[in-house]
C-alpha cells in the first residue's frame, strides 16, 4: 500500500480524497489540535479493525470518537448525562474526552467490549471538516506505532504509518502537543482517567472535585480492564529507556549533571541546558512555560530516535495545571522509573 499525502495548502480536492477514502472503509491520518490520529468510521467495525492492525495496538484498549457538532453525541449515547453537557458547554471544542454510556452502533472493536465510549468534539477546522465531510463520527487514536511518542506532524506520521494506511492529511504542527484530557461519567462519580489539554483545575471549576484514577500516578497491571487509552500499556516510549527526575528544576538538572554517563542523552528545560555540554541534550521549554513543554515532549523524545544514546534522563514538572499531563508522558514514557529529588538527594 502505497500512503498518499494529502495537503489542502496545495491541493482543493485534498478533504474531499481523504472523506471518500474514510468513505471506503479505508484510514487516513487526521490533524487534531492535540495530537495527529489515526481514523476510521467509527460505526464500521471492520475498518476500525484496521487501525489497531496499522499501529500493533492491542485489542483490549478501547478508541475515542470524534464529532463535529455536539448534537452527534446523541446518536452515540442513550442519555447524555447532565454532567457531559455542562464540560461540553465549558470545554468543547477542545482536547477533552468525555466517557459516557454506549449507544448500540458503536461496534466492539472501538470500546474494547465496554459499555462506554469516549467522545470528543476537537477543535481544529480540518478535523471537524473531514469528519462532516465523511459524513460518519471518526475513530481515532494517535497516528503512532503502539508504545511509541504520539505524532504531532505529519512527517512523523509518515514516518510511524508509510505503507500501513492510505493517507495522510496534513493540517500542520499540533498546537497542544498532547493527547485530550479523559473525563469518566459512567460511574457514580466524574473520574480523572488521563490528563490533558483540559487541566484538572479547569475541570473541577464545572463539575466541582472528581476523582483521580491511580494510572496517572502508577503503573497498573496487564490484567486491569481499562475505559480509556493511554492508562494500562507502555507508551509515549523513545527507543532508549528512560528515567524520569522529579522535584525543582535546579536540583533535578544537578542529580542528572552529576549520574548522566557518557552517551546518555537529556531531556531538559530550557535554562539548564548549557550544564549538559558533552551529553546529547534535547531542551523542551522553560521550566515555567507548560505550554511548551507540551508542544514539544513527544517531538523531543523522538528526537532521541536519531541520536545514538543508550539512556535518557528527562527533567519533569510537577503535576499543577498543564504539568500533570507533562509529567504523565515522561512518567509513561519511563515505565515509571522515576527520581524523586529532593535536598537530600546530595552527599
Amino acid at each position: 500500500m502505497k500512503t498518499e499525502m494529502l495537503s489542502p495548502q496545495k491541493d482543493k480536492n485534498a478533504l474531499n480524497t481523504a472523506a471518500s477514502l474514510l468513505k471506503a472503509g479505508k484510514v487516513v491520518g487526521m490533524p487534531t489540535e492535540t495530537v495527529y490520529g489515526l481514523a476510521a468510521n467509527a460505526l464500521d467495525g471492520d475498518a476500525v479493525a484496521k487501525i489497531f492492525r496499522a499501529k500493533g495496538r492491542p485489542q483490549d484498549n478501547p478508541l475515542i470518537v470524534h464529532i463535529a457538532d455536539f448534537e452527534q453525541i446523541h446518536s452515540l449515547c442513550p442519555a447524555v448525562p447532565p454532567a457531559a453537557k455542562d464540560l461540553a458547554g465549558a470545554f468543547w471544542p477542545g482536547p477533552l474526552t468525555i466517557i459516557v454510556p454506549k449507544a448500540d452502533c458503536i461496534p466492539n472493536e472501538v470500546s474494547a467490549g465496554l459499555s462506554t465510549v469516549g467522545v470528543r468534539l476537537p477543535s481544529h477546522p480540518l478535523a471537524r471538516a473531514l469528519i462532516r465531510a465523511a459524513g460518519v463520527p471518526l475513530a481515532a487514536p494517535s497516528a503512532n506505532t503502539s508504545g511509541r511518542p504520539s505524532t504531532t506532524t505529519a512527517a512523523h506520521v509518515l514516518r510511524d504509518m508509510d505503507g500501513k494506511i492510505a493517507a495522510i492529511l496534513d493540517g500542520g504542527p499540533c498546537g497542544v502537543g498532547v493527547e485530550s484530557t479523559v473525563v469518566s461519567l459512567a460511574g457514580e462519580k466524574p473520574r480523572l482517567l488521563r490528563p490533558g489539554g483540559v487541566t484538572l483545575e479547569q475541570i473541577e471549576t464545572v463539575l466541582g472535585e472528581i476523582e483521580v484514577d491511580r494510572a496517572l500516578y502508577e503503573k497498573i497491571g496487564d490484567d486491569t480492564r481499562v475505559s480509556a487509552p493511554g492508562m494500562k500499556y507502555r507508551h509515549y516510549a523513545p527507543k532508549a529507556p528512560v528515567t524520569a527526575v522529579r522535584g525543582d528544576p535546579a536540583r533535578t538538572a544537578r542529580y542528572i549533571r552529576e549520574h548522566a554517563a557518557p552517551g546518555d542523552g537529556v531531556l531538559c528545560f530550557d535554562e539548564f541546558a548549557p550544564l549538559f555540554t558533552g551529553l546529547t541534550e534535547i531542551s523542551f521549554g522553560r521550566s515555567d512555560d507548560l505550554a511548551t513543554q507540551a508542544r514539544e515532549v513527544f517531538d523531543s523524545l523522538r528526537a532521541f530516535d536519531d541520536t545514538e544514546v543508550t539512556a535518557i534522563w528527562a527533567q519533569c514538572p510537577d503535576d499543577a495545571g498543564l504539568g500533570l499531563a507533562v509529567a504523565n508522558r515522561i512518567k509513561k514514557a519511563a515505565g515509571f522509573r522515576v527520581v524523586e529529588v529532593s535536598a537530600d538527594s546530595f552527599g
